[in-house]
């Protein structure tokens, strides 16, 4: 898989936080759940988004943002409006001097606010977990995404405003899959741009060769790989493919695979805690549970068993 799509395969949207709020101005929420990464659609009305560091930004409908944690946001009707709620991890709701909310209730499957209708609808997502393999893709992201419906027009929000309200056999599966594509749709779209700074490994897919190399490595990971073998598969010379690959990924093809192998690794730790560390090296390509701790803990300074652990 490709750190795109890492980004959703351990913690995706199964077990992510999602929920319609109907609000009534005046509305202020403070959001210091420390969440890696949420999504908000305005479904209905506007609504302001601030990040603590960073100018804020007016969203109107069919917008999204993506907010990268942890740092705190408040998403309000306007930003001078005092926080009448404190979104907490956990989604522990309070009021800012710490009470119990009285505002704001549950009204309705999956929805939350003033009541079951309202000026202003908006749709949350929110990701509670990281990867090794996500923080690649997360480091690239500013702390705030918008954008704008009409530079982005997609049927998904509105496919997940529709869905989000029922309760049906099998519906937590279907609204974890909107949510997911809504989320990755939204990030290719914001590392198109010319200005997004998206990371090198990412334009890099753009290149013919670079690209299918980096495909090779990161869907086949236990390969033996080496710069001749990968040259090969690609059609060029190990100088061509070592050159053109570090220019455009800024490191050398073996540099990127352990990297690759080692947060494949770790991922895979967690998320499989069963497994034993010698299954998981046959994984990532390391020939035995003695290779991988060592490269592991010259990586991420703990061994395998105590990163498992933590």
């Amino acid at each position: 898989m490709d750190p795109l799509a890492a980004l959703l395969d351990g913690p995706r949207a199964h077990g992510a936080f999602l929920l319609r709020s109907v609000l009534t101005p005046p509305w202020s929420l403070r959001i210091e759940d420390r969440a890696p990464l949420t999504v908000v659609s305005v479904v209905r009305g506007e609504a302001w988004i601030v990040p603590d560091a960073g100018e804020g930004v007016l969203m109107s409908e069919g917008d999204i943002a993506i907010a990268r944690g942890p740092d705190p946001y408040l998403v309000a009707d306007q930003p001078s409006t005092p926080p009448q709620a404190l979104i907490l991890p956990g989604q522990e709701c309070r009021t800012p001097d710490g009470g119990h909310l009285t505002a704001f209730a549950h009204v309705g499957v999956r929805t939350w606010g003033h009541g079951t209708d309202g000026p202003v609808v908006l749709l949350t997502g929110t990701y509670g977990m990281e990867g090794e393999l996500s923080k690649r893709l997360l480091a690239a992201l500013p702390a705030l995404i918008v954008l704008p419906a009409a530079e982005w027009p997609t049927p998904l929000a509105g496919l997940l405003a529709t869905e989000i309200g029922k309760d049906v056999p099998g519906q937590e599966a279907v609204l974890d899959r909107l949510l997911d594509l809504l989320l990755i749709a939204a990030l290719r779209t914001w590392f198109d741009r010319p200005d997004s700074g998206a990371p090198a490994w990412y334009r890099a897919h753009d290149d013919p060769v670079v690209g299918h190399a980096l495909r090779l490595l990161q869907h086949q990971p236990a390969e033996p790989w080496t710069v001749a073998k990968l040259a090969a598969d690609t059609g060029v010379s190990r100088a061509a493919l070592a050159r053109r690959f570090a220019a455009a990924v800024g490191e050398p093809p073996m540099a990127y695979l352990t990297g690759w192998r080692l947060a494949l690794a770790a991922d895979l730790l967690r998320q499989h805690p069963d497994a034993t560390i010698g299954s998981i090296a046959h994984q990532v390509g390391y020939g035995s549970a003695f290779a991988l701790s060592t490269a592991f803990k010259r990586e991420f300074g703990v061994s395998p068993h105590h990163y498992r652990t933590a």
